[in-house]
C-alpha cells in the first residue's frame, strides 16, 4: 500500500532519525520532512511505534497517510 508520512519536529537530532527510520523502510524523501512509498499495513504500524518511542519525550507532530493505488495514481508531480 502507498503511503506518504509527513513531520514537523523541531529538534534537529530527532528529525534525522525519523528521516532515517523512514529511508530504512525504503520510502523516498519527495521534501525536506516528506517521505512517499510502498509499506505494508504491518510496516506502516511498525514505523509509526518506533517514531512514538522517539517523540515520547520530545515534541513533534508526525501523520502517515496510507492512499489507495487509484488515489495514488491520480498523483500529479511537477
Amino acid at each position: 500500500m502507498k503511503c506518504l508520512v509527513i513531520y514537523d519536529i523541531p529538534d534537529d537530532k530527532i528529525r534525522t532519525k525519523i528521516a532515517d527510520f523512514c529511508l530504512d523502510y525504503g520510502l523516498d524523501r519527495i521534501q525536506y520532512s516528506a517521505f512517499s512509498g510502498s509499506l505494508s499495513r504491518a510496516h506502516q504500524q511498525e514505523l509509526m511505534l518506533k517514531i512514538k518511542r522517539l517523540l515520547h519525550r520530545h515534541g513533534g507532530n508526525v501523520q502517515l497517510f496510507p492512499l489507495c493505488e487509484s488515489d495514488w495514481a491520480k498523483r500529479q508531480v511537477i
